[in-house]
C-alpha cells in the first residue's frame, strides 16, 4: 500500500509540473528567416525552471538532434549557431533533460537567395501590432517591396516594411515579399493567439476606431485551464495523503483490537454423552427427575446432563394438607 501511494504521489507531482511549466524558445535576432552565414542564438526561457533544458531540432537529415552534440554550441539553456546554412532549416524546440516536457515548435528557414522576410517567430497576440520587413542581402538601404498573403497581393510598401495594426485571427496566414530586381523571399507562417485578459474592453484612443475585440472562448480556455488543472491535482494530492493516513490508523486499531480480544477470551468445552451412557453410580437412581452433572477443574470444564424418562409418582395425601387442582 505504501509503494502504491508513493507512485501515485510521484505521478501527480509530474502531472502538476507538466501543467504549470510554460517554457518558450526564443530566437535572436527575432526572425524566422535567415541568410546563409548569419549567426543565430536560441534560448529556452522558463521562470519556474531556469535550468535543465536543451534545444533539439528536426531537419531533412536529422531527428531530435541535440544542440552541442551534432550541431551548435550549447551554453547552459542556450544554443548558438555561429554560421548558419541551408541544411540548418527545420523545426526547433526546447526539451527537459528527461524528455517529459517540451515547448512549442518553431520553424527556421535559411535561404541561399538574396531576399528574406523578417517576421516574428512566436505567435502574435491578438490586438497587437506586427511589422513585416522585406530585407535584401546586398542593399544597404530599405527598398520598395510588394507583400503577399497566401499567394494574394496585399500592397506595395515604399520603405520595404509593412505593419498590420490590431491583428486578429483573420490575419493568420503565409506571408512573403518581393523586391524588384532582387528576388522573392521564402514564405513564413504567422500565427495569432488570443490575449488572456479579464479587463472590460475600453474604447481605442484612435479617432474612428472600434472598441477592442473581447477575448475569444479558446483564449479564455487557455488562460483558465492550467490553473484549474493545478488546483484539481493539489486537491487529489491532499485526498490521497489523508486516505493513506486514515488507512494506517485503521490498521493500527484493528491490530490493537485483535490483541485485546485474544487476551480476554476464555474457552470452555461442553460434552453431551448419548442417552445409553447414563451413570449408574449415584445413590438416587430410583428418582425419575434426577439431574446429574459432572464438573472438572483441570483447565477444561465438561458438563454431563442425564434426563430420565418421566414416570408418574404416586402421591399419598397428607391428612392435614389441603389440595387444589390447577389447569
Amino acid at each position: 500500500m505504501k509503494e502504491t501511494a508513493l507512485q501515485c504521489l510521484i505521478f501527480l507531482i509530474s502531472l502538476l509540473s507538466i501543467t504549470t511549466s510554460q517554457v518558450h524558445l526564443t530566437v535572436s535576432p527575432n526572425s524566422s528567416q535567415f541568410f546563409q552565414r548569419d549567426s543565430v542564438s536560441l534560448s529556452c526561457e522558463d521562470e519556474d525552471r531556469p535550468d535543465g533544458w536543451t534545444v533539439r531540432r528536426n531537419t531533412s537529415t536529422e531527428t531530435r538532434a541535440q544542440c552541442g552534440k551534432v550541431w551548435g554550441e550549447a551554453v547552459n539553456t542556450s544554443c548558438k549557431i555561429s554560421l548558419i546554412f541551408s541544411f540548418h532549416s527545420g523545426s526547433y524546440w526546447c526539451e527537459s533533460s528527461d524528455g517529459s516536457i517540451s515547448s512549442s515548435i518553431i520553424n527556421l528557414t535559411v535561404t541561399g537567395g538574396s531576399v528574406i522576410l523578417q517576421s516574428p517567430v512566436l505567435p502574435v497576440m491578438e490586438g497587437d501590432d506586427v511589422t513585416l520587413t522585406c530585407k535584401t542581402k546586398t542593399a544597404t538601404s530599405n527598398l520598395p517591396a510588394d507583400f503577399y498573403k497566401d499567394g494574394s497581393f496585399i500592397r506595395t510598401e515604399p520603405a520595404g516594411h509593412m505593419t498590420i495594426h490590431h491583428v486578429s485571427r483573420s490575419d493568420e496566414g503565409r506571408y512573403k515579399c518581393n523586391m524588384s530586381g532582387h528576388g522573392e523571399s521564402p514564405s513564413s507562417w504567422i500565427s495569432v493567439t488570443g490575449k488572456p485578459s479579464r479587463a472590460t474592453p475600453t474604447a481605442s484612443s484612435t479617432p474612428g476606431s472600434n472598441t477592442s475585440t473581447p477575448p475569444s472562448g479558446s483564449s479564455l480556455l487557455l488562460f483558465v485551464f492550467p490553473p484549474l488543472c493545478a488546483v484539481v491535482l493539489l486537491v487529489l494530492l491532499v485526498l490521497l495523503v489523508r486516505r493513506c493516513v486514515h488507512g494506517k490508523l485503521e490498521a493500527h486499531c484493528a491490530e490493537a483490537a485483535e490483541e485485546n480480544v485474544h487476551g480476554d477470551i476464555e474457552y470452555s468445552n461442553l460434552r453431551i454423552l448419548p442417552h445409553h451412557q447414563q451413570p449408574n453410580r449415584l445413590s438416587r437412581e430410583s428418582d425419575p427427575a434426577t439431574l446429574y452433572s459432572t464438573v472438572r477443574t483441570d483447565g477444561v470444564t465438561y458438563g454431563q446432563i442425564v434426563i430420565r424418562s418421566g414416570r408418574t409418582r404416586e402421591v399419598h395425601p397428607h391428612p392435614d394438607a389441603v389440595y387444589s387442582k390447577l389447569k
